[in-house]
């Protein structure tokens, strides 16, 4: 395997992308001798290949590993070896696990197994085994075709007939096609991810092959659509990764994102710029759409992370002006309307934040505070910027690190809250309300200051 591919090759264990694990033992002829490892080398092993980001890929393995090893990324099983019984299930369960966007593994058999393989299936089966351990790969075929057609309907009459040559122009009209239907960004792109399953329990029949450009071009139409949708999470998605590899047989830049499929030199536009604005005016209205929502969530995380009265207030003026596009109520032109609007007004109050001349700490609870009208009108901006900087600095001055758990201590700040809000007149009506905001202000920014 190294004479193929000498660049998987490393002499260090904690690095390479193959290795042999085995039993050692000195008597071990000269050719096994470089492969003798220590207890904490096998372990170090063992961790590498349980991690899917890591680039060791390939372990040849005897004896070990092969039950109680458990690393559900692990995709193929190459079999040279005769077992049976409970020892070849649980081989096979070393790979045949369900991981990610992974429905099963598969075994490449070299010295004809299957016969052992149904005797332990047969005797699972009898002891009751919960789940299905096998698919026939002519069934995946099947379900593999099936979802090729219910994606071509779904992007019916959009003509992706020259996808091999002319992917990347026919991405952004399928992906407009697809977020212009009714529930059509979660329809094709559950019928994407079946597909995608399919193909990875028959993807070596000749007539799955034969079908993967499409497969490919499917999920290169998919990424934009399911890309930043895993939450706060930061690790890198490796699944998203691999499927980004295997669409460059379509396209040959490899998946790009929305940004640039609609258009875009760069993906790190900001939504305050005016020029990026009147570019959106231009761009496939659905795609449009897609492409603010995504900004917008990205620069109210960003810019008012510890927040709470500005992330509550964009997100529920983005939430408002999506639901009436997802119902239909209104087109994707007048949406479109409503977000480069926001995006306006997130500008204006960005400009209105550096004015104060507030730390983003201040200004999170001169928001706080000023999110009342009345308060507003009856103080004026000025104490409300004065009130703001003496809550921040008398909080922070008071605050223990198990503070939010304590309710003595919440008690002493609810005083000196209440205290300072008298002492600059705050409106009596609205002070118990101002109080629960300060407090709940005052815990964002200081489990942000833990995590930090």
């Amino acid at each position: 395997l190294i004479a193929l591919k000498p660049e998987w090759h490393d002499t260090d264990h904690r690095k390479g992308g193959i290795k042999v694990v085995m039993t050692a033992s000195a008597s071990d002829a000269e050719h096994l001798q470089q492969h003798h490892t220590s207890k904490q080398q096998k372990k170090d092993l063992e961790k590498r290949f349980k991690d899917p980001s890591n680039e060791l890929k390939i372990v040849v393995v005897r004896d070990m590993w092969l039950t109680g090893f458990n690393a559900p990324c692990l995709a193929t099983m190459y079999i040279d070896k005769p077992m049976q019984g409970a020892n070849l299930a649980q081989a096979i369960a070393r790979v045949n696990r369900v991981f990610k966007d992974k429905p099963g593994g598969l075994v490449v058999d070299y010295i004809g197994i299957a016969p052992q393989l149904k005797e332990a299936l047969a005797a699972y089966s009898a002891a009751k085994g919960k789940g299905r351990p096998t698919i026939d790969s002519s069934e995946a075929l099947r379900i593999l075709k099936e979802k090729i057609q219910v994606a071509r309907d779904l992007l019916h009459p959009v003509d992706w007939s020259e996808f091999r040559t002319k992917a990347l122009q026919l991405i952004p009209e399928c992906l407009d096609h697809v977020l212009e239907q009714e529930d059509g960004k979660r329809r094709y792109a559950d019928t994407v991810l079946q597909m995608t399953r399919a193909f990875a329990l028959c993807g070596t029949l000749d007539e799955a092959l034969e079908l993967s450009p499409k497969v490919a071009f499917h999920q290169a139409v998919r990424a934009p659509l399911i890309k930043g949708e895993s939450g706060d999470k930061k690790k890198k998605d490796v699944d998203y990764e691999l499927r980004q590899l295997v669409s460059q047989t379509v396209v040959g830049e490899g998946v790009a994102d929305v940004f640039k499929l609609a258009g875009l030199k760069s993906p790190d536009i900001s939504i305050l710029s005016e020029d990026f604005l009147k570019e959106v005016v231009k761009m496939p209205k659905n795609l449009a759409v897609e492409l603010l929502e995504r900004l917008i969530k990205d620069e109210v995380k960003t810019k008012f992370k510890t927040n709470v009265v500005k992330q509550r207030k964009f997100s529920d003026l983005l939430q408002k002006s999506l639901g009436k596009y997802q119902n239909r109520s209104v087109e994707a032109a007048q949406v479109i309307e409503e977000l480069i609007a926001m995006a306006k007004q997130f500008k204006e109050d960005l400009e209105r934040r550096q004015s104060h001349n507030l730390s983003d700490e201040e200004e999170a609870f001169y928001d706080a505070l000023a999110q009342n009208d009345s308060a507003s009108e009856l103080m004026g901006e000025e104490v409300l910027v004065e009130m703001a900087r003496e809550v921040a600095k008398k909080l922070r001055d008071n605050l223990t690190v198990d503070w939010a758990v304590r309710d003595s201590v919440r008690a002493k700040l609810r005083i000196l809250i209440r205290t300072l809000l008298r002492k600059y007149k705050y409106p009596p009506d609205q002070q118990k309300d101002a109080v629960d905001m300060v407090l709940r202000q005052a815990e964002v920014i200081s489990e942000d200051a833990v995590v930090a």
